[in-house]
């Protein structure tokens, strides 16, 4: 009887825990899952840039510098070039971004960079 109590509470002690999100390591990888987790918030109908831009009519292509570090998070962000928007719209873009969370990890004191495009 024992035994059956410990394995349930096992089980349910395994299903509460939180998953773990995948740590990457190398540059190449970093930058592709970064850009297919921005691709994916980018798209219509549910994406959260896409729903982001629709709520506050961003237009406009925005080129930007991205830096991750701190585990995942973007730790800075530079204009590069806007075609087609506003300073006001730029910023709220850039601001979507730093805010966005990625569902995988960085290793402790590492940093990656790479440049992205935002058409809206």
């Amino acid at each position: 009887m024992r035994i059956i109590i410990v394995l349930i509470a096992v089980t349910l002690a395994s299903l509460t825990m939180p998953e773990k999100k995948p740590l990457i390591e190398s540059k190449e990888k970093v930058v592709a899952a970064a850009k297919n987790e921005f691709k994916a918030a980018m798209t219509a109908p549910e994406g959260e840039l896409y729903l982001f831009a629709v709520e506050h009519n961003i237009k406009g292509e925005y080129t930007f510098k991205i830096t991750l570090g701190d585990r995942g998070k973007v730790t800075s962000i530079f204009v590069i070039s806007r075609e087609g928007g506003d300073i006001p719209s730029q910023n709220k873009v850039k601001d979507a971004v730093k805010a966005f969370r990625f569902h995988f990890r960085l290793p402790k004191n590492k940093d990656y960079s790479f440049e992205h495009i935002f058409k809206f």
